[in-house]
C-alpha cells in the first residue's frame, strides 16, 4: 500500500518540500505549455474565444479523479491517505468571490501568474504582488475575521451521499458531464471564432469514449459500490458522526498542551497519555508518562481503559491521533482527546526557555514554564519535609529517579517496560536473584578519561553498554544494590549521563527483598540487544576541576567533600596529597544511611535528612558541588540533595580528589 506524506504526517518534512517543489515546477511547466502565460488567453474564456480553462481544469478533474479512484479500488492507497478538503460554506463562499472578481480583473490566478511571471509578463508580476499582499492582509486581520474563517464549517462532505447514489455512479455521471462540456467547449470556440480544433476529430471521440469507459470500469473493480446505498450511512453512522462532530464543535475533542503538563505533574492516576509514533522515534524522544502504542493496536489496547478516566493521543503532527480519536468513538471510546499541535506544539509551548520565547513572558507564567520544564527535562523540584516518605509505596506512581520499596517493584515484575539490574558481584547474582533481573558491575560503567582513572564513561560508550543489556529509552529501570547503596546511586548517575531519568532505586537493596520473602531464582534471563541513543547535552550536573576551582572561597556556593572525616582531615591518605579542598565542609556519606544488623543498608529517614543539611546549606537553590575521591560516594549524596530532598543546584565533580590532589598548581588544606 502506498504511504502518503500525508497519512506520515510529514509534510512539514525536507522531502515533502523538496517534491513540493519538482511539483510546481511541473505544474508552473504544464501551465506555460498550456498558454496559461499569458493573461489575454486566459481571459478568452470569458468572451467564449478561447476555452482551453476549462478544458484544462475539467481534464485536470477527471485524471485525479479516476486516477485516485483506481488506486482505492486496487487497494494501493487508502482514502485515509488522502487529505479530504472540508466543505466551510461561509469561507469557501467568500472566497470564491473575491477569487472569480480578482480572475475577472486580471486573467490571473496565483498559479497562472507565477507561469506567467516565469515567462516575463510584468502584469502577471503586479497579480502576484498583490496576491503575497493579500495574504499579508489576511494574517494581520485574521484576529478580526477569524469566525469566517469556520463559519459553516461541514468537515468532508461526499456529494454522492447527498444525491442518494454511489460512488462509482457518480464518477460515471461526473465523468460524463465533463465530457459534455469540452465537447460544448469546442462547439462555443467555433461559434465565437470560427476554429474549434478538436470537435467531431476522431481524437476527441475516442478520448471522450475511453474517459468513459474507464469511469465505467470501476464498477466491475468495485461492485460493492454500485448500489446506492453503498454511499449513505446507516441511521447509526448518522448518530455516531454527529456525536463526533458536536465534540469537535464543542472543543471536547482535544486537550491544549498547557493543561495536558499541569495534569501530568500533578499525577493524575487516570490519565493515559499515549504516543502513536513509531518505536524508534518514541526512543529518541517522547513525553514524560507517555506509553508507545501503535495506531492499529489502540483499540485492543486502551479497551481497559474504555470509558475511564482520561486518554489523550498524540504524534508529531495531529492528523494521525485526529483519525485515530475519530475511529476510537465510533467504537465506543467517548473518553479519547488529541493533544492540540502534537509533540511539537507541546515543546514550543511548555518546554521551550523562557529566554528563546518571541514575546515577553509574564513572570507567573514563566515559573509554570520553568516547573514544566523542570519536570519533563529533568527531575521536578520537590519540597520535603521533616516527616516525609521518601520511599514510594506500591500504590503510588514513582516519582523518578527517586526510591521505591519491595512492595512497588513486586507488582511490577512483569511489566513490559521495566528493566532490573543487580548490582551485586557476580558471584552473589549467580546464586540467585529478583526474578528477570540483569547483573551488571558498576565500575565497567568506568574508565580512564583524559589521564585521570575510574571516571564516569562518556554517554557514548555508556549508551552502548545499555544497548548490551537491552534496555530502552521506554523502559523503567530499577537498580538493586548489595551492601554499597552507592552502587546505585552511581550507575544512576550513568543512566542520567544518557539522559534516562526514569530510573528508580530499592531501598535496602537486595537484602531487603529476600528479609521480605520475594521471589528469587537464578535463571539467566534471555536478553535482546537494543540501539540505545543517547540524549544530547544531557549532563548539566558534572563539573571539571577549572569550574570548581573558580568557586573556591566564593559566597554562594557550598562544596561538600563526603570522604570519610580521616581523609578530609588529612590524617589519612591514599592520593597525591593529603587533606581537602579550602572551603569545602566534610558530610561523610555514610552519614546518610542506616545498616541493620542483618546488613540491610537503606537511606536515612527523611526528618534526619532534611535536618542535617538544612545545616550546612542555606537554601536548596543554592549552587552546591559535592565530591570525594572518585565520584562513587559522591553520587549517593548527589540522588539524596537532587532527586530526593529537592536541592535545585547540585553539581558533582566526578574526578573528585584523585584529580585535585595529583594538580600540583590547586589549593589544599589540612
Amino acid at each position: 500500500m502506498i504511504e502518503t506524506l500525508y497519512g506520515l504526517d510529514a509534510l512539514d518534512t525536507p522531502r515533502a518540500f523538496f517534491l513540493a517543489l519538482l511539483i510546481g515546477c511541473g505544474f508552473g511547466f504544464a501551465l506555460e505549455r498550456a498558454g496559461f502565460s499569458s493573461s489575454r488567453r486566459l481571459a478568452g474564456v470569458f468572451y467564449f474565444k478561447d476555452m482551453a480553462v476549462v478544458k484544462v481544469m475539467f481534464s485536470g478533474l477527471i485524471t485525479a479523479m479516476l486516477g485516485l479512484s483506481y488506486l482505492v479500488a486496487l487497494g494501493l492507497i487508502k482514502i485515509d491517505q488522502v487529505f479530504l478538503m472540508p466543505t466551510i460554506y461561509g469561507a469557501q463562499i467568500i472566497g470564491g468571490l473575491l477569487f472569480g472578481v480578482g480572475f475577472a480583473m486580471g486573467a490571473w490566478c496565483p498559479g497562472t501568474a507565477a507561469a506567467g511571471l516565469a515567462a516575463g509578463r510584468l502584469d502577471a508580476l503586479v497579480f502576484l504582488a498583490g496576491s503575497v499582499g493579500g495574504s499579508i492582509i489576511f494574517n494581520e486581520l485574521f484576529p478580526v475575521i477569524g469566525a469566517l474563517y469556520t463559519a459553516g464549517d461541514q468537515g468532508p462532505q461526499m456529494v454522492y451521499n447527498s444525491l442518494g447514489m454511489s460512488r462509482n455512479a457518480f464518477i460515471l455521471m461526473f465523468t460524463v458531464v465533463a465530457v459534455g462540456a469540452f465537447w460544448l467547449a469546442e462547439w462555443a470556440e467555433k461559434a465565437r471564432t470560427g476554429r474549434a480544433p478538436y470537435l467531431g476529430t476522431p481524437f476527441l471521440k475516442a478520448f471522450s469514449l475511453a474517459l468513459v469507459a474507464i469511469a465505467a470500469g470501476l464498477f466491475v473493480l468495485s461492485p460493492v459500490s454500485q448500489t446506492a446505498s453503498a454511499g449513505i450511512p446507516s441511521s447509526a453512522q448518522v448518530t455516531s458522526e454527529k456525536a463526533l462532530l458536536e465534540n469537535v464543535d464543542n472543543a471536547r475533542d482535544h486537550i491544549e498542551p498547557e493543561e495536558l503538563a499541569d495534569r501530568l505533574m500533578a499525577g493524575q492516576a487516570d490519565l493515559v497519555l499515549v504516543d502513536v509514533r513509531s518505536s524508534a522515534e518514541f526512543e529518541a524522544f517522547h513525553i514524560r508518562g507517555a506509553v508507545n502504542i501503535q495506531i492499529a493496536q489502540l483499540a485492543e489496547t486502551l479497551q481497559p481503559h474504555r470509558n475511564k478516566g482520561l486518554i489523550v493521543l498524540y504524534s508529531n503532527g495531529m492528523t494521525h491521533p485526529a483519525q485515530a480519536r475519530d475511529a476510537l468513538q465510533r467504537l465506543g471510546f467517548d473518553n479519547v482527546y488529541i493533544l492540540t499541535d502534537g509533540l511539537q506544539g507541546f515543546r514550543d509551548r511548555c518546554l521551550k526557555p523562557v529566554s528563546l520565547r518571541s514575546e515577553p513572558v509574564p513572570t507567573k507564567e514563566a515559573m509554570r514554564i520553568n516547573a514544566w520544564r523542570a519536570f519533563f527535562t529533568g527531575q521536578p523540584q520537590q519540597s520535603v519535609s521533616a516527616g516525609t516518605d521518601l520511599t514510594v509505596h506500591a500504590l503510588q506512581k514513582a516519582a523518578m529517579p527517586g526510591l521505591v520499596d519491595g512492595e512497588w517493584l513486586a507488582s511490577r515484575l512483569d511489566a513490559k517496560n521495566v528493566k532490573i539490574i543487580d548490582l551485586r558481584p557476580q558471584p552473589e547474582y549467580n546464586t540467585a536473584h529478583i526474578p528477570g533481573s540483569l547483573s551488571l558491575n558498576v565500575e565497567s560503567l568506568r574508565g580512564n578519561l583524559r589521564g585521570v582513572p575510574s571516571m564516569l564513561l562518556p554517554s557514548s560508550m555508556l549508551a552502548e553498554h545499555f544497548s548490551m543489556l537491552g534496555i530502552q529509552q521506554s523502559d523503567v529501570v530499577i537498580l538493586v544494590s548489595g551492601e554499597k547503596f552507592h552502587d546505585d546511586t552511581l550507575a544512576g548517575m550513568a543512566l542520567e549521563r544518557v539522559g534516562h531519568l526514569q530510573y528508580v532505586v530499592l531501598n535496602g537493596g537486595y537484602a531487603t527483598w529476600l528479609r521480605e520473602g520475594r521471589p528469587v531464582d537464578a535463571a539467566l534471563p534471555m536478553v535482546k540487544a537494543s540501539k540505545y541513543q543517547a540524549g544530547s547535552d544531557t549532563d548539566s550536573f558534572t563539573i571539571d576541576y577549572q569550574a570548581l576551582a573558580a568557586m573556591v572561597n566564593k559566597p554562594g556556593t557550598v562544596i561538600i567533600d563526603v570522604r570519610p572525616a580521616e581523609f578530609y582531615t588529612g590524617s589519612k591518605s591514599d592520593e597525591a596529597r593529603a587533606g581537602h579542598i579550602p572551603g569545602a565542609i566534610n558530610r561523610p556519606y555514610t552519614e546518610d544511611i542506616l545498616v541493620s544488623s542483618n546488613k540491610v543498608v537503606s537511606l536515612k529517614p527523611a526528618e534526619a535528612l532534611v535536618s542535617a543539611y538544612a545545616q550546612i546549606i542555606p537554601s536548596k537553590n543554592m549552587k552546591v558541588v559535592v565530591h570525594c575521591r572518585t565520584g562513587h560516594q559522591a553520587s549517593q549524596t548527589y540522588f539524596v540533595l537532587k532527586r530526593l530532598l529537592g536541592y535545585t543546584d547540585v553539581s558533582w565533580y566526578d574526578a573528585g580528589w584523585t584529580e585535585w590532589a595529583a594538580r600540583l598548581e590547586l589549593p589544599v588544606v589540612r
